[in-house]
């Protein structure tokens, strides 16, 4: 089981690190009904990673298993599909990175955040986790890892508990944090919004980068 849980770091990291959740998160925490929107949205975020990484880890459940010395060709170019998507959408976060000194282009719809109720803050928070997707290919590949391992049922859910916990750390983190120490987070909140802003295509180029070369080693492994 260490084995596995060391597999699915990387891609829960990478669900974690995402920019556009977590700028979204602070914007409610920022907008005037801020408890509201940010609970809606961390349960909605929580919600879309367990019904994504547990779809995916069902699906390859069933997949044929071998002896663990023996190759796995199926896994392996699951694997390797996965990682050679995650390498097409770094190139595309990199090619569509900010000129310097331009102002980086967010998605129209946080212009609205202000206004958004509870239900709609949860279903962009499961759109943004079980739909978007770089998140939906990263819950994939952790899918993968856990459902083609051969892990007891108790296993498979405490990977995927560990794997959700990460994956939602930095969501579940600030939202949880405003709703103890609100007037203390709002200058800090602010300050990481627009960092993450600025950053946000490297950021995500970077990391695609390195979880679909990881995911393409593995692959070519399992064969």
């Amino acid at each position: 089981m260490g084995s596995v849980i060391g597999d699915i770091l990387t891609p829960a990291l990478g669900v974690a690190i995402s920019p556009i959740p977590i700028i979204a998160a602070i914007l409610m925490l920022l907008s005037p009904r801020a408890r509201v929107t940010g609970t809606g949205f961390l349960l909605g975020w929580v919600l879309g990673i367990v019904v994504a990484v547990t779809a995916f880890t069902l699906l390859s459940s069933i997949l044929p298993t071998d002896d663990a010395d023996a190759s796995q060709p199926i896994t392996g170019v699951i694997q390797l599909v996965l990682g050679a998507l995650l390498l097409l959408l770094a190139a595309r976060q990199w090619r569509g990175r900010p000129r310097a000194g331009a102002e980086p282009a967010m998605p129209k719809w946080m212009q609205a955040i202000d206004s958004i109720t509870f239900p709609k803050a949860l279903g962009l928070g499961f759109l943004l986790s079980a739909v978007n997707p770089k998140n939906l290919l990263l819950s994939a590949s952790a899918g993968v890892t856990i459902g083609a391992s051969g892990l007891a049922g108790g296993a498979v859910v405490v990977a995927i508990a560990v794997f959700t916990v990460i994956a939602a750390s930095t969501v579940l983190v600030p939202v949880v944090g405003y709703l103890f120490a609100a007037d203390r987070l709002r200058g800090p909140l602010d300050g990481l919004r627009g960092w993450l802003e600025k950053e946000n295509a490297v950021i995500m180029a970077v990391l695609l980068l390195v979880i679909g070369v990881a995911l393409i080693g593995k692959g070519v492994g399992s064969f």
